[in-house]
């Protein structure tokens, strides 16, 4: 019984009481019985029920009074007020009270049966957006930083695509994020305690490239006085990441995709065949497709390897995201060089929140940095930042307080001024109150007299959920 939905019906006629649990006895219910409100009190304690029939009329205390208990004791069941005595100030009262719904007597078994399974489906959606929620909706996650909706699409397949062996293709600019992303597959798959191996293919010379994947025996070419491993040998049973795989020499990539096909592989020099198991990561900052139409990566290879596809969104398409990443390389460079930077002036806030970020994080993280190496002070201000973000010019946002509304941010005033768009006024006054209120939507919801809800939907258009 312990995995059925638990039903209170708290009724003090035991006719009726027996008619609610023949009415919903087809359903996969446990149903308890009390006949007033003590007893109620002791189940819904005891058994912390889904939902609790409650008639208004009972013989030790009105139903109202254990509505209002349940709702101040933090029970989050659903609530269904019983009377034969409705009127609408009833109604409206416990609604307000926190009933979620409210049934005149008689009751048919269509009314009641109807009522009982909406509440209890609609717990059980909460229930999955809760964990969903709690499972998908994070500030940062294996590396990454940001909790922007681009970056939750990117945790979700992450943490889908992780327990397989299928093939992931990372795409995105350069200084997204790639390895980490990489990383974080590993770490969260089955093969977290086996080698994570990375070779970027446009770092290593053509002719040695062969050599890094497979290895090679002693004498193979001049230079190789010894044997040596390959990436292949050192990631087996792990995970060998190929990153800018477009920059293979194209016979490398038929030998690749027949080790991807076979497992197995024979080092420069060698002609024992060698057996491994890897799950093959790849990325480039390229357009693979683009490539593929160029004939600098082979077709069937691009197929093999473009299993699970990941898009790494670019930094100035998560903006929500650049001040928390900011923070946290402020917080470690101050550290590591010894600096006493804590956080950023408004001016400089809005700078990093609208440069373009050709470079991505990269670029970001060596901003700060450079900041951190060669200034100090508690506030970075705008003539810490380095060339060539610090010619940005932005007019600092005013000190909001409860009663004043934020400011519109624009560009220092030209000799011909002019109309600007309302979308991207609305935009930046938003996104403004946000950076105020330090992140809190709800709080930038209200000093804006709009919903919440409002917020988070256009923040969903804009960056493109």
């Amino acid at each position: 019984m312990s995995n059925l939905a638990k039903i209170v019906i708290v009724e003090d006629s035991t006719p009726q009481a027996q008619l609610y649990t023949q009415y919903l006895g087809k359903e996969k219910l446990q149903t308890l019985l009390a006949a007033n409100g003590a007893e109620a009190r002791a189940l819904i304690e005891k058994h912390a029920p889904q939902l609790v029939l409650l008639d208004l009329n009972l013989p030790d205390e009105n139903g109202q009074s254990i509505l209002q208990w349940i709702r101040a004791s933090g029970f989050t069941c659903s609530v269904v007020v019983i009377t034969g005595h409705s009127s609408v100030d009833v109604a409206v009262n416990v609604i307000q009270l926190g009933a979620d719904d409210f049934i005149e007597k008689p009751i048919s078994a269509d009314r009641l049966r109807t009522t009982v399974n909406n509440l209890l489906d609609k717990q059980r959606l909460q229930s999955l957006v809760e964990s969903y929620q709690d499972n998908f909706e994070r500030n940062s996650y294996e590396g990454f930083i940001g909790g922007s909706l681009p970056m939750q699409a990117v945790y979700r397949i992450i943490e889908a695509a992780s327990p397989s062996k299928a093939s992931v293709f990372i795409t995105g600019e350069s200084g997204t994020g790639k390895e980490v992303c990489a990383k974080a597959i590993h770490a969260r798959g089955t093969r977290s305690d086996k080698p994570f191996i990375a070779l970027n293919c446009g770092a290593i010379p053509r002719d040695l490239m062969e050599s890094e994947i497979f290895g090679h025996i002693k004498g193979a070419f001049t230079g190789a006085a010894n044997e040596r491993k390959g990436a292949a040998s050192m990631a087996d049973g792990g995970t060998l990441f190929l990153d800018e795989i477009g920059e293979m020499d194209m016979e490398l990539q038929t030998k690749l995709l027949r080790f991807i096909q076979t497992g197995t592989f024979r080092k420069v020099g060698g002609s024992k065949e060698e057996q491994v198991d890897v799950r093959f990561i790849s990325a480039t900052n390229r357009d693979p497709l683009e490539a593929v139409k160029l004939g600098r990566l082979r077709e069937d290879l691009y197929y093999r390897l473009h299993v699970v596809p990941i898009e790494l969104p670019a930094l100035r398409e998560r903006s929500g995201d650049i001040l928390d990443i900011a923070q946290q390389f402020l917080v470690l460079f101050a550290q590591e060089e010894g600096k006493r930077f804590k956080h950023f002036a408004p001016e400089v806030e809005v700078i990093l929140r609208h440069y373009d970020w050709p470079g991505n994080v990269r670029q970001l993280q060596n901003v700060i940095r450079n900041i951190a190496v060669l200034h100090d002070g508690e506030v970075v201000a705008k003539h810490h930042l380095p060339p060539p973000i610090d010619q940005l010019a932005f007019s600092p946002p005013v000190t909001m307080s409860a009663t004043t509304a934020p400011l519109v941010m624009s560009a220092e005033p030209s000799a011909h001024p002019t109309i600007r768009p309302l979308a991207l006024v609305e935009r930046e006054v938003i996104e403004q109150a946000i950076a105020l209120c330090d992140g809190n939507i709800p709080k930038a919801a209200g000093l804006l007299e709009v919903s919440p809800s409002t917020i988070y939907r256009k923040k969903q258009a804009w960056e493109g959920g």
